[in-house]
């Protein structure tokens, strides 16, 4: 019983670490309107358009699809008799969310890809922007000034949870 006991434990451990190296995508591409975030293998939320709602977030895991809709309003819940109206007082909540922790999590993320294809609709201002352009393709690429009428952006970033764990406790 014991053995078993271990190697049950064990095992939730592995999958558990493991679950810590698995990486996260994020994507965002407005010429095929494609915006999700995926844990690759095991769960995929994508931003649709809806008829009814202004947006709908579709959320795809093994063998289940299920839709929910975060800008649709939500019930008030009825108050309660006997409870007090004004609440719990005397909490204080930490604030983690510095500029500098918020800073070191965005720079744990990794760039995959990048591009961006701009018109502005203006000849002159597009001029001025053509060598702004070439200076950043010179160093990290993927930036293009058109004058067609294209306008298109995307950019895919991948990170690890245990990454994020990382920047955001400042191990």
């Amino acid at each position: 019983m014991g053995l078993l006991l271990t190697s049950v434990v064990l095992v939730l451990l592995l999958v558990l670490v493991s679950l810590l190296f698995i990486p996260l995508e994020l994507c965002i591409d407005t010429r095929d309107n494609l915006y999700y975030a995926e844990l690759k293998g095991l769960v995929r939320a994508n931003v649709e358009p809806d008829e009814r709602e202004i947006l709908r977030i579709r959320v795809k895991v093994p063998f289940k699809e299920f839709y929910f809709f975060p800008l649709k309003p939500r019930r008030k819940k009825s108050d309660k008799i006997g409870e007090n109206k004004r609440g719990k007082k005397g909490r204080k909540y930490w604030n983690r969310f510095t500029p500098s922790t918020i800073w070191r999590v965005v720079k744990s993320f990794e760039i995959k890809k990048w591009e961006l294809d701009l018109d502005t609709g203006d000849v002159v201002t597009n001029a001025k922007l053509y060598p702004l352009f070439a200076l950043l393709n010179y160093r990290t690429g993927g930036f293009h000034i058109n004058f067609e009428g294209r306008n298109h952006a995307l950019l895919m970033v991948r990170n690890r949870p245990i990454g994020l764990i990382k920047s955001f406790f400042n191990l």
